[in-house]
């Protein structure tokens, strides 16, 4: 447990950082993804020249590595959840917010060492903690990084071949696809979805899909709503440039079922169901498995 009030200067770096990264979250609908995350935290936080200064070792710099190394604490403790690059500010971790940033770290910190004391087998430690520090962004950083050649891909392609992407991924939950739009006019409907051939049992999804870096406001998505008319229709809106926050409002309080599908979740979509595609689908976005012992957070 951090003691009183006399941090280390590493530690009260730490207090600093976790506070103003889990608050932001806190004020921006309490997720967001790792990367702008860090950059609110850059913009927000004022750091002198040692948070700023390099390990020599790694190269990582040192406010983003002990905030890194601390959120494995706020993840034990059930303050944050991290899940494919996205962080998200749990009920209990808003909660402990009120402790202020020194009672926070404090917290987090109590709550990893309860639950290293349980493990049925005891954590080995084989660095100090400031080694540890160093290296903590080596797995955050691994999955940004492929995050990020999602993103890169997908941003070379075209409306209509991102189109194709978005049935391959249908096809690969289990959809029949009988209409994916040609060029020109779609009549606001860009793949339709089946559960059988037919389209005789529901859902029958109608998905309209936007591959642009503009969100995607809620006049668009209330055009789709008005699209579904028979019983059974459910609406898909695919926007790799998001959705404004009404927009995200107006989907969440229609009686009308419309899924919002961003690019970060595109992207977990897609490696959730790659095994279950077609070898011609998965060439559209090939990925490739690499396997390694998973760090404890």
């Amino acid at each position: 447990m951090v003691e009183g009030k006399k941090l280390s200067r590493s530690r009260a770096l730490a207090a600093k950082v976790i506070y103003a990264a889990l608050s932001i979250l806190r004020d921006s609908g309490k997720e967001m993804p790792m990367r702008d995350l860090m950059a609110r935290v850059k913009e927000q936080v004022d750091f002198d020249e040692w948070d700023k200064e390099r390990y020599e070792k790694s190269g990582y710099i040192r406010w983003e590595s002990i905030l890194h190394f601390f959120s494995i604490d706020c993840v034990k403790a059930g303050f944050l959840i991290k899940k494919k690059g996205v962080w998200y500010l749990t009920p209990e971790g808003e909660e402990a917010l009120n402790l202020g940033p020194v009672g926070f770290l404090e917290a987090a910190v109590k709550a990893y060492r309860k639950w290293k004391s349980e493990q049925p087998v005891p954590v080995v430690e084989e660095t100090s903690e400031d080694e540890s520090e160093e290296g903590a962004m080596d797995f955050d950083e691994i999955e940004q990084i492929a995050l990020e050649g999602f993103e890169r891909y997908i941003s070379k392609k075209n409306p209509y071949e991102f189109q194709d992407l978005v049935a391959a991924l249908l096809r690969g939950m289990g959809y029949f696809t009988p209409f994916v739009a040609p060029k020109g006019k779609d009549g606001g409907i860009d793949v339709h979805a089946y559960r059988d051939p037919l389209g005789t049992e529901s859902p029958r999804i109608k998905v309209q899909i936007k591959h642009r870096e503009a969100s995607a406001t809620v006049q668009e998505v209330r055009q789709l709503m008005g699209l579904l008319q028979k019983e059974g229709d459910v609406g898909m809106f695919v926007s790799t440039g998001g959705f404004t926050p009404d927009a995200k409002t107006t989907a969440r309080s229609s009686h009308i079922h419309v899924e919002l599908v961003d690019l970060q979740r595109f992207i977990v979509l897609w490696q959730d169901f790659y095994n279950r595609m077609a070898e011609e689908d998965k060439s559209l976005l090939p990925l490739t498995p690499i396997y390694f012992v998973a760090k404890e957070d």
